[in-house]
C-alpha cells in the first residue's frame, strides 16, 4: 500500500503551517512527484511548481547542474540530484527544493542498471539519499516519488524553525 498521499499531505500540512514553499526538479518520474502534492487539498498555499528536465541538457539549462558535473559523471549521480534541488528551490523561489534522478528501465543507462535512483532535498545545504529500487519501471518510478517525498519529510521533521 502506497504512503505517497499521507506523506504528501503530512508535508503539505507542515510546510502550510511553516509558511514555506516547495519547489520539485524531476527526471525519471516525469511529474509523478509533483502530481503527487499537488493531489492534496490546499497543496497550492505551498507548491510554486516543477520542472521536469528528462534530456540531460535541461538539467543544466533549466536547473544549473554544472555541466562539468554532469559531463565527468553523467546524469544520474548524488551530486546531480543536490544540485536538481538547489536549481529548483532558487528558480522557483521556494524555501525547498526536491529532486529526482535514476534509471527507470528497462534498460541500464550508462552502466547502471534499472532502479538506480538519487533523490535530493535542499533548502540550504543538500541532502541526498542514493536508492536501489526493485520491479518494474513503473513500480520504479512510484517508488521514487515515495522515497522522495520520505526525504523531505524526514528533513522537514529534523529542522526545528
Amino acid at each position: 500500500m502506497s504512503r505517497q498521499p499521507d506523506l504528501a499531505g503530512r508535508i503539505v500540512a507542515l510546510l502550510t503551517s511553516r509558511q514555506q514553499t516547495l519547489a520539485t526538479a524531476e527526471s525519471l518520474t516525469g511529474g509523478l512527484l509533483g502530481a503527487a502534492i499537488t493531489a492534496i487539498p490546499g497543496a497550492s498555499a505551498v507548491y510554486r511548481g516543477g520542472i521536469i528536465a528528462y534530456a540531460t541538457e535541461l538539467k543544466a539549462e533549466l536547473l544549473g547542474v554544472p555541466a562539468g558535473l554532469l559531463a565527468s559523471c553523467g546524469p544520474v549521480h548524488p551530486g546531480v540530484a543536490a544540485a536538481m534541488a538547489a536549481g529548483a528551490r532558487a528558480r522557483l523561489r521556494a524555501t525547498w527544493g526536491l529532486a529526482t534522478t535514476g534509471v527507470a528501465g528497462p534498460e541500464a543507462v550508462n552502466g547502471l542498471p534499472p532502479g538506480t535512483v538519487h533523490i535530493g532535498a535542499s533548502s540550504g545545504s543538500p541532502v541526498t539519499r542514493s536508492l536501489a529500487l526493485d520491479g518494474g519501471r513503473e513500480e520504479v518510478r512510484r517508488g521514487t516519488v515515495e522515497q522522495a517525498l520520505s526525504l523531505l519529510w524526514d528533513v522537514l521533521r529534523e529542522e526545528d524553525p
